[in-house]
């Protein structure tokens, strides 16, 4: 309660002072990281839209449907570029839509199929079961490779894609990476001299997101917490 309080006072003072000196707030560009390189052909269907019958106009109406009852039912993936003087690093997480856990990820100065590959084999030697699984993304080119849809369906994973340029389909994945470089990278991107110096403060913040990162949602628990939590319940 205290903390919070502090944090309300200090947010009045910087309005104060910020229209006193007739400042406005910034805040840094996002970089989203487009891998749609063209269409393979095959179905993308989205698995994750419901549709309802608007009894009024007769039409069909589609909403997104992320809700999950336990982990491992829903997976989303994607990549994003965090650039700083000296260079570009990409990340590519899984985050699982129970919890909002950060189940694998690779970071990497290069965005191609070998850091994709890093990520899908972190996740499943993690988790062997994962019949039935529903993993949402873009129709960036990685997803839509032969590799990488072979590797789904050896394991019954269902592979979901967002429609094309609607990146709403995927907004838990856009929202985490939102959320991420508010707190750890934008206006702190002249700190970091290196890459290796910002790839570790990326380590170190997924560590913290996934073990101590509270939420209301979560009912005041961190991802993993919450995520354990249900396991608990199961003995």
């Amino acid at each position: 309660m205290e903390l919070n309080k502090e944090i309300h006072i200090n947010q009045k003072k910087t309005q104060k002072l910020m229209r006193k000196y007739s400042l406005k707030a910034f805040q840094g560009k996002s970089s989203k990281f487009h891998t749609y390189k063209g269409d393979n052909g095959n179905n993308k269907e989205n698995l994750l839209l419901d549709s309802i019958v608007n009894n009024n106009t007769n039409k069909i109406q589609y909403t997104r449907n992320f809700s999950t009852d336990k982990p491992n039912q829903k997976w989303t993936t994607d990549v994003s570029e965090f650039r700083i003087s000296s260079g570009k690093i990409y990340l590519s997480p899984i985050l699982d839509m129970y919890d909002n856990s950060i189940i694998s990820y690779d970071i990497s100065t290069k965005a191609n199929f070998e850091q994709t590959k890093r990520m899908l084999n972190k996740a499943f030697r993690k988790h062997r079961n994962l019949d039935g699984l529903i993993f949402q993304s873009d129709q960036g080119w990685q997803y839509q490779s032969v590799y990488y849809q072979n590797e789904l369906k050896k394991r019954n994973i269902r592979q979901s894609f967002s429609r094309k340029g609607n990146c709403m389909d995927n907004s838990i994945m856009e929202n985490f990476f939102g959320i991420m470089k508010k707190e750890m990278f934008y206006g702190y991107e002249k700190d970091f001299k290196t890459l290796e110096e910002l790839k570790s403060a990326m380590v170190k913040y997924i560590n913290y997101y996934n073990h101590k990162r509270i939420n209301k949602k979560r009912k005041g628990l961190s991802p993993l917490e919450y995520r354990q939590q249900y396991f608990s319940l199961l003995n």
